[in-house]
């Protein structure tokens, strides 16, 4: 009698599925500083922990947010830094390279390539100029958002022990202490993935910053900033790092072989740094079926918008390490996440996490 039922069980889970993720995209403004904030806490939470050890809870919790909050600022300074001075660049050297893409669009079109009158039309100063205003919405709207995350920090830092006390109240077989148990695996896998990411980052910035110093490039150390800081967005943040420096090398040297040139050695920095050697360092605990990487990426893009894009792989991978507790979940781990030997922690008994 419980065969027939199996399509109908499906159809409900897609069905509950996609419900899910319509609510996900139509109450982002609410779903999406909350995760940011339960990342951020999973990341802090050592240092609140040792912090609070010392001092008053309410004195460690200001200490951990200001601090977060500077790293946060640095990274948007950064950032605005190195592509406020390439804008800067672009607008001061406008006249040539409008007339520059003229001539491109001569050639395509005595090629049989016509660029859409869209293009041809609005590609001039005056459009360069009124993206200006519209990227300023976009960065207070950015600021609140950040606003409203770092309430939800300090809120769940101070909550972070009361949580967890009532979840392990539920006793050990109980769902509480499973989710206790993956909440405690994953903020450790989350801060390898930052730690790995922020040295992949730091590297990927120096490697881009020495190539293109070495092509005689403009802005090099800008170029080498906006790599460091756009790694952290998989997939999206290396992609932008490398389309600009190229078109911009085409805009410099007036030649489609260097622009080709740079194009595959950032290619090439790219693929040795995230695809050899992050995987080495982070070893097996963090590896993912690259197609899962790309579809959350893309997903929670969809979602979310570029936040979503950073978002996107911390969310699975927590995901992940939660269906690892419990057996009738751990095949979706199994399934997606790397081939492990399972006489590993996670099939051991799940142990009461410190707080």
């Amino acid at each position: 009698m419980d065969e027939p039922t199996n399509p109908i069980r499906l159809l409900i889970a897609i069905g509950a599925l996609i419900l899910i993720c319509g609510a996900l995209a139509l109450a982002r403004s609410v779903f999406a500083p909350v995760a940011f904030a339960i990342f951020i806490i999973a990341i802090v939470w050592p240092v609140q922990r040792g912090l609070q050890a010392v001092l008053p809870k309410v004195l460690a919790c200001a200490i951990s947010v200001v601090g977060t909050a500077a790293i946060i600022l640095a990274f948007g300074s950064l950032i605005t830094w190195g592509f406020g001075r390439v804008v800067r660049s672009v607008i001061s050297d406008a006249t040539r390279l409008q007339g520059l893409y003229a001539q491109t669009a001569d050639w395509l079109e005595t090629h049989g390539i016509v660029l859409a009158g869209l293009w041809a039309e609005h590609f001039n100063i005056p459009w360069l100029l009124r993206l200006l205003p519209e990227l300023t919405s976009r960065f207070n709207s950015t600021s609140t958002f950040l606003f409203v995350i770092l309430i939800y920090v300090i809120l769940g830092l101070l909550e972070v022990e009361d949580v967890a006390r009532k979840l392990s109240a539920g006793g050990a077989r109980g769902f509480g202490q499973v989710l206790l148990a993956g909440s405690a695996r994953t903020a450790g896998k989350l801060r390898r993935f930052m730690l790995v990411r922020t040295l992949m980052s730091l590297m990927t910035g120096a490697l881009v910053w020495a190539f293109v110093a070495m092509m005689g490039l403009d802005l090099a150390l800008e170029w080498g900033v906006i790599a460091f800081v756009l790694n952290y967005i998989p997939v999206i943040g290396p992609l932008i790092a490398t389309v600009f420096p190229t078109l911009y090398a085409m805009a410099q040297f007036a030649s489609w072989q260097t622009a080709l040139l740079v194009f595959v050695c950032l290619n090439l920095i790219q693929f040795l740094v995230g695809s050899y050697l992050e995987p080495r360092v982070a070893g097996n605990a963090l590896a993912m079926s690259p197609f899962i990487v790309l579809f959350a990426v893309f997903f929670w893009t969809f979602l979310w918008g570029l936040s979503g894009a950073f978002i996107g792989v911390p969310i699975v991978i927590a995901i992940l390490t939660i269906c690892d507790q419990h057996p009738s979940s751990r095949w979706i781990a199994d399934l997606l996440g790397a081939p492990r030997d399972r006489t590993d922690e996670a099939r051991t008994p799940l142990r009461q996490p410190r707080n």
